[in-house]
């Protein structure tokens, strides 16, 4: 008698909490049922290039859901501007305006409303894009959590900026602006009320200054950008391994896990290369230029700690591998399901 081990059912007819994960399952979702028809055939970006007059604008739209609304450096209106903003960078774009959607529980304290506002406006100001127009929904209790916010950015390219996910190319050096997993683990710990609070900060902040100091350092030797949020660091390398046709291979030696960060981690059972970042990025950028686009990057508050950890390699297309601390390689897969739900 022939025996095999039973293969596990994936769900296809329902969308699941996992499908919202930034990983594997989000990707099949985007894949199969929503970009078909809709979206024209090509890289998985951040942002989108649209015709403009006699040149090119930028164009971004992102939703936040995250839970608790506060968190340990930050909350959803703060959230809600960085993460636009930092969408557009990610296409070599300075931010000209931004549009803000509330969709409101009703129930939800007002003076809780007047705080993420205020959030909203200081964020926007701080990072020198102002709000032009917006919209605001009210639908009954239980239909949301309190609030959601969704922000669109439009953005005007930076001069030499020719950056796009699908232009890594084998050699390009692999640069990482700072420490990894912050924002996941502070809204995990203030969600669950761990006590982590104290030394775990999201690093939420805009990224549109740092990314002009690469392209003004690099110009268009500086390949390919993607902020690491949800999916982390991981889901991030292989969307840039995949749009690219390369592969990727890191060294784990290099990788800047904050000590709080991998304590929590490894408390919780979680990879800090899985968890989501809202204040770094990750760089493909010719070997040429590397160097001068790493000291670009340390001038400025945004990444004083950035760093080279690996390269991009003519090797299996699509695969990220990582150099262990002994010496071995491993392959760094994107996130399976949803580890940690809600968090942007």
């Amino acid at each position: 008698m022939e025996l095999s081990c039973p293969v596990p059912r994936v769900e296809t007819e329902r969308v699941l909490l996992g499908h919202g994960s930034g990983g594997q399952l989000m990707a099949e979702l985007l894949g199969r049922v929503i970009t078909p028809g809709l979206l024209a055939p090509g890289p998985a970006e951040d942002a989108a290039l649209v015709p403009f007059g006699d040149g090119q604008a930028v164009l971004s739209t992102d939703s936040f859901v995250v839970t608790p609304r506060f968190f340990p450096g930050g909350d959803i209106g703060a959230l809600a501007v960085h993460g636009t903003v930092n969408d557009l960078a990610m296409r070599g774009a300075t931010p000209v305006a931004l549009c803000l959607a509330y969709v409101l529980e009703e129930g939800l304290p007002i003076d809780e409303l007047a705080l993420i506002t205020a959030s909203v406006a200081a964020a926007a100001r701080s990072a020198g894009v102002p709000v032009v127009t917006g919209d605001t929904k009210v639908v009954g209790r239980g239909a949301v959590d309190g609030i959601y916010l969704t922000t669109t950015g439009l953005g005007a390219l930076l001069p030499g900026a020719e950056v796009s996910a699908a232009r890594g190319r084998p050699g390009d050096v692999v640069l990482l602006s700072g420490p990894i997993g912050c924002h996941g683990t502070a809204v995990l710990s203030a969600r669950e009320d761990l006590g982590f609070e104290s030394e775990i900060c999201s690093d939420s902040r805009p990224l549109h200054r740092l990314v002009a100091r690469m392209i003004a350092a690099g110009g268009p030797l500086v390949h390919a950008l993607r902020d690491p949020t949800r999916g982390g660091l991981a889901s991030a390398l292989n969307e840039l391994a995949a749009a690219a046709a390369v592969g990727i291979e890191i060294e784990e030696a290099r990788l800047p896990v904050p000590a709080p960060v991998a304590a929590a981690c490894e408390l919780l059972g979680l990879d800090p290369l899985h968890v989501a970042n809202e204040g770094c990025l990750v760089a493909l950028v010719a070997p040429q230029a590397a160097e001068a686009v790493l000291a670009a990057m340390r001038d400025g508050p945004e990444a004083g700690s950035a760093r080279a950890i690996g390269t991009v390699t003519a090797g299996t297309a699509g695969r990220v591998t990582a150099r262990t601390l002994v010496g071995s390689s491993r392959v760094v897969d994107m996130l399976v399901g949803e580890q940690l739900p809600r968090i942007c």
